[in-house]
């Protein structure tokens, strides 16, 4: 019968002395380091920084002992990360196929026009996050936004945007 192996390997030093590292090492910790907790580990990082900067995801993937490339993977993949710090507000734009077919684009030339960013973009004195998404699983409700966490749906270019000046 073969032995599992249960050596433990320390965990690498944070980036820095910044005491949020902590509280992203209890959650790798929690999951015993492993490479499953990865989403719940970025989840954890960009909760505390507010998005995902370069060391820390060398840091996460030195940690959970993950290749960088699967780690910017997941990260890449998933619209709920970002790699740039946001602004104040988020707003998601889905770009899936119902929603393309009943108007996102126009909710992002809306956008585009009125605050002169594009989706990706944050405006100017960081009030204002633009991102898209491939699709957020709202197609009943298309075109569809997710602001500041909120799903909105059957929006017309000019209600978005009175919905936007109510959070910014």
């Amino acid at each position: 019968m073969e032995r599992q192996n249960t050596e433990r390997r320390a965990a690498p030093t944070p980036p820095d002395d910044d005491k949020r590292w902590k509280i992203v090492n209890v959650t790798m910790r929690r999951n015993g380091y492993s490479g499953h907790a990865l989403i719940e580990t970025l989840h954890k990082v960009q909760d505390c920084f507010g998005y995902l900067e370069d060391r820390s995801l060398r840091y996460v993937a030195m940690s959970l002992g993950l290749p960088l490339s699967k780690v910017y993977g997941v990260a890449t993949f998933y619209h709920l990360f970002t790699l740039k710090p946001q602004g104040k507000h988020t707003c998601v734009i889905c770009t899936g196929t119902a929603c393309y077919i009943k108007g996102s684009r126009e909710l992002s030339t809306a956008i585009e026009d009125r605050y002169s960013v594009k989706p990706g973009q944050t405006t100017k004195g960081n009030e204002l996050s633009v991102l898209s998404a491939r699709c957020i699983g709202s197609c009943g409700l298309a075109p569809t936004v997710v602001l500041d966490g909120k799903v909105l749906g059957q929006l017309t270019a000019a209600e978005l945007i009175d919905e936007i000046e109510e959070v910014v």
